[in-house]
């Protein structure tokens, strides 16, 4: 028995492989159709572009999905273009098999008696089709999804679509996950061949050009800079040396040490003049005088005496007083003494000064509470 299917309508399928027809009138002038088929994983999208099965890769991989020859019925009014499906051999990440068509030439609205009929792909010739879905109204389009087969509970089921691309067989394919590799060919994608052995890199055509700059020609902005040593003093260097000279032995200097001219030495300073024992050493200015304060005298330089003889005796300092105040004499100085072994110098006494006069004392005047009573 035969289910005639509506667009959207679905039907079990107890069968292990199937026969997917679709057949349209053979009509002179008419578009040419060609049937595909596409295994999608669980995502919705092929799992490598080996799922794509049409007229240009008619076997997949594994051999269960195939695309038949295009036939013609025997009274020469129809045309089919078959995909059979062993749908009980398929993997598990097989959810679903898309039955698709292309048109060439045309749109499928000039494709008269488009149909797609189910078969049990076990029985023979002049069986009844499980199920038919008649696409009589076509839109402006060149690929359409007639059906879809798909597992449902761990069975497989069958769902009349109808769903047409305008952008032909090559906007249907990369729906689903096709790479397109030419997009100019006349509805048809190809598959992606296998990958081989990395090309070897191209060269760089820029390194096989001729310099364009004629030759002897500087490049502008270019400088010739000067050689750092002579070339006289360069041809020295490099010329051979004398015969009956050591191959390793040092070239000569270029330039010869100079002798400074004969410069006399610096007179030497005459040794300083020692007194003999015994005798006072000569008075010298001192290095750093002791400068006073501002308001006091400066220090004299001390002399020593030698041995034997007095000793100079330092004048004691006088105190500075305030701006302002009476200097005070400075007291005079004792006699010096005389050294060991000399008399000692005689001084004259001070003459005796006459005593003041006496005075007479006389109290102040007392007020009454002093006075006797």
């Amino acid at each position: 028995m035969t289910h005639v299917m509506a667009k959207g309508a679905n039907i079990a399928l107890p069968v292990a492989a199937v026969r997917a027809v679709l057949r349209w009138s053979a009509t002179p002038g008419a578009p040419d159709v060609d049937a595909s088929a596409l295994l999608l994983g669980p995502g919705g999208k092929v799992r490598s572009d080996a799922d794509f099965v049409f007229y240009n890769q008619p076997r997949h991989p594994s051999g269960l999905v195939r695309h038949l020859p295009k036939q013609q019925t025997s009274d020469g009014g129809e045309i089919t273009d078959t995909v059979e499906a062993e749908l009980g051999k398929l993997p598990a990440d097989v959810d679903r098999v898309v039955l698709a068509g292309s048109s060439e030439g045309g749109s499928f609205r000039a494709v008269g008696g488009l149909r797609l009929q189910l078969f049990d792909a076990a029985a023979g010739e002049g069986a009844p089709a499980l199920a038919e879905f008649a696409m009589a109204d076509g839109d402006e389009v060149t690929a359409l999804v007639a059906g879809e087969l798909y597992r449902r509970a761990g069975a497989w089921k069958f769902r009349a679509v109808g769903q047409g691309y305008a952008s032909g067989l090559i906007g249907l394919a990369t729906d689903f996950g096709i790479t397109v590799e030419d997009e100019g060919d006349a509805g048809a994608p190809s598959a992606q061949a296998p990958a081989g052995p990395p090309a070897a890199p191209a060269t760089d055509p820029r390194t096989a050009l001729p310099d364009p700059r004629p030759a002897g020609r500087p490049e502008p902005g270019t400088f010739t800079l000067a050689p750092a040593v002579p070339q006289p003093q360069a041809a020295a260097r490099t010329a051979p040396a004398p015969a009956g000279v050591p191959a390793n032995t040092p070239p000569p200097p270029l330039n010869p040490p100079t002798v400074p001219p004969n410069v006399p030495p610096a007179p030497s300073a005459p040794p300083a003049h020692r007194p003999g024992y015994g005798y006072p050493p000569p008075a010298t200015a001192p290095r750093n005088p002791q400068q006073g304060g501002y308001g006091y005298p400066p220090q004299a330089p001390q002399q020593q005496g030698g041995y034997g003889y007095p000793q100079p005796q330092p004048p004691a300092p006088a105190p500075a007083q305030g701006y302002g105040h009476p200097q005070q004499q400075a007291p005079q100085q004792a006699p010096q003494q005389g050294g060991y072994g000399y008399p000692r110098p005689t001084t004259a006494l001070p003459a005796p000064q006459p005593a003041p006069a006496a005075e007479e004392f006389a109290l102040p005047p007392q007020g009454p509470q002093f006075q006797p009573r």
